[in-house]
């Protein structure tokens, strides 16, 4: 039996636990994940919502955001012994014209190699949350992006948001050996050489190994390179841990 949900009373005495407190936050039925009785479907034309901004160094990063400032705030934190950040966030998606997730984010300029190990410590999460490498020209929720990301099921793909404010493409796909089983051993990688940016892969310790031909896509420099992960459910959290992080400010180097 669901909990009953009285939330401004319980607001106003203090009393609303925070399994309650995500259980009577409102979903648009639009930000709902698919299912065999609901599609996902955009957000309305001109939807936006502000990113909340961490300046804060986390690892080898400048800082975090929440981008596109999801019903409930995400965290992230730095193991440096093991070299590890766990990431953990409720949000809508990484798609359409624009996005919800936690960002970890550098500034950098010219050609870059971002490659990690990724992880999803709990094996029934939603199946299209993504963990993802990605490039931004900026921290809005619709800026000019492109990623690879893998996927709760194992997809793995190079997609990328062509111009500010303009829906997703996708480049080009894996569909990986075992599939959801593939997303406990996966590697990714994103290489920026000039305009062109290229998907790498690793399953089950191979070499690392491009796949799919290139993408052209201008970026002005200073931008934001960094790991990102999306529950996809917009009032559950999920997680998805990122080690064994690669981040150079030059090509050639995603291993």
């Amino acid at each position: 039996m669901n909990p009953p949900r009285y939330p401004v009373l319980f607001l106003a005495l203090g009393l609303l636990a925070p399994s309650l407190l995500a259980d009577a936050i409102p979903v648009p039925d639009w930000a709902l994940p698919g299912s065999a009785k609901h599609k996902q479907v955009p957000p309305p034309t001109g939807f936006h919502r502000d990113t909340v901004t961490i300046a804060q160094p986390i690892g080898m990063f400048d800082g975090q955001a929440d981008v596109g400032g999801p019903l409930l705030p995400g965290s992230a934190s730095f193991e440096a012994a093991a070299g590890r950040y766990t990431i953990t966030s409720a949000s809508y998606n990484i798609w359409y014209f624009r996005d919800e997730f936690r960002f970890l984010w550098k500034k950098l300029s010219g050609d870059v190699s971002l490659a990690a190990d990724v992880e999803f410590p709990q094996p029934d999460g939603y199946d299209d949350r993504k963990a993802v490498l990605i490039v931004r020209q900026d921290l809005n929720d619709d800026a000019k992006e492109i990623m690879v990301a893998l996927h709760g099921a194992g997809l793995i793909h190079l997609a990328y948001r062509p111009e500010k404010a303009t829906d997703l493409r996708e480049a080009c796909r894996i569909d990986t050996p075992g599939h959801k089983d593939a997303a406990r051993h996966a590697r990714i990688g994103l290489e920026k050489r000039g305009n062109s940016f290229a998907l790498f892969f690793s399953f089950a310790g191979e070499p690392m190994h491009r796949v799919g031909p290139p993408v052209k896509l201008p970026f002005d420099g200073p931008f934001y390179v960094g790991l990102g992960f999306c529950s996809h459910v917009p009032d559950q959290k999920d997680t998805a841990v990122l080690s064994n992080v690669v981040l150079v400010d030059a090509a050639g180097h995603v291993r």
